[in-house]
Parts: structure tokens; sequence; C-alpha cells
């Protein structure tokens, strides 16, 4: 059995990745950051996942993001914006991906693993610089460059299954593999019960997913 990586944050894109890993026959070890964001519930929402879908390991690395600010997710003086707009949003966390990934490389080299697999989606997304293909390219080039597994000719792989799904064929693939996304919390700015403001981009977007699949929406609303 091959070993994966997966980044799991609490949120519905996450756990489909999580379910599609180990429906790939992937033994998974996940990894969570508490990286100074609005909400905990996430991190929380992030263990129950992990434990429902049966995975090896769960850990969460502390993250100082907040001490670099710049986001409406981890400074508390940035209005969360709860309507559309053009162009990338407050909400985008400087380079979080960058640095989640390249802690996850090191934790692939650490357990032997294959792949590395995050939940990033370049079709009903943000608009997130750090979710695009290009992005994903240029890591997958670095992660051959910079460790020794990928110097020695065994470079790990990352893992994109979600990149170009709509958030409804998202949750269609979910519901196929048997996930319960009642255990997951995608709000930006959910209280500690993991109860969603059904206001933020990720509400708008988690709900529309629903509302296209033709399923249930399970997500708990304050």
């Amino acid at each position: 059995m091959n070993t994966a990586v997966v980044l799991l944050s609490g949120g519905l894109d996450s756990a489909t990745c999580l379910a599609i890993a180990r429906d790939r026959g992937y033994r998974c070890h996940t990894i969570a950051f508490d990286y100074g964001q609005r909400t905990r519930s996430e991190l929380d929402a992030a263990a129950r996942v992990s434990a429902a879908l049966g995975a090896e390991s769960h850990r969460v690395i502390e993250l100082g993001l907040g001490t670099i600010g710049g986001s409406a997710l981890t400074d508390h003086d940035i209005e969360v914006p709860e309507e559309g707009g053009d162009g990338i949003p407050v909400t985008y966390v400087p380079a979080r991906n960058t640095v989640f990934l390249s802690l996850a490389l090191g934790l692939a080299e650490v357990v032997d693993a294959e792949a590395i697999f995050i939940g990033v989606n370049a079709v009903d997304y943000s608009g997130y610089p750090d979710c695009r293909p290009e992005f994903i390219d240029a890591f997958q080039n670095l992660a051959r460059l910079a460790t020794k597994a990928g110097v020695e000719g065994h470079p790990i792989e990352i893992a994109t299954p979600l990149m170009h799904l709509s958030k409804a064929d998202i949750i269609r693939r979910g519901i196929d593999l048997g996930l319960d996304y009642g255990l997951t919390v995608s709000c930006y700015q959910a209280d500690e019960a993991g109860r969603a403001c059904g206001r933020c981009d990720s509400c708008r977007l988690r709900r529309q997913g629903f509302e296209e699949a033709l399923v249930k929406d399970p997500t708990v609303y304050r």
C-alpha cells in the first residue's frame, strides 16, 4: 500500500481530497495548520474527518501567520467580505499554500510518502493565486529539486484531484465515496460550535455547490 500526506483544513474540499486518496488505496497521514485563522472550529472538523476516514495519523502544526497579517482570516481588524468582488479577495492569506506544502513535503519525506494531496481548485474558488495549476506545477518542480527523495529519482507527487472540478462535482464525488459533509466546516468566520455565517465567500460557494449537486446541505448556520 502506498503512503500519502493529505492537507486537511476541515473544509469540504480537503475532506473530499482525503476520501479520494483513501479510495485510491493510499495509507494517509493528515496534517492541519493552526496558523492564526479566525475560526478554530475548522481544526476540530479536521480532526473529526481524519478519524472518520481512518487516517494513520493526524498532526496539527502551529504557525504564526497572524504575526504577518495582511488577510481578513488572520487580522481581526480586516473585515471578512460578505459580498462578491473582483480580483483577489482580502481573505487570501499571503504565501499560505507555499508554507503548507513545504511542511507537508517534509512530513512526506519522514513517512516515506509517494504523494501529497491538496484540495486546491481552479473552477469554483475565490481566485487565490496559490490554488492555480501554474503554482502547483512550480511547486512540483521544487519538490524534485529540494528533497532527498527528489534528487535520488523518487520525486513526491503533488496530487490535486479537485483542480478542474466544479464545487457540485466535488460534492457528488464525495457523496459517491460515502463522505459525511456534516463533519466539515468551510465558513471563514464560523463560531466555536462550527456554525456557519452563510454570507462569506466560502459559504456562498459551498451552498451553491450543494444546490447544483441536488444534494441536501448539511451545513449548520447560525
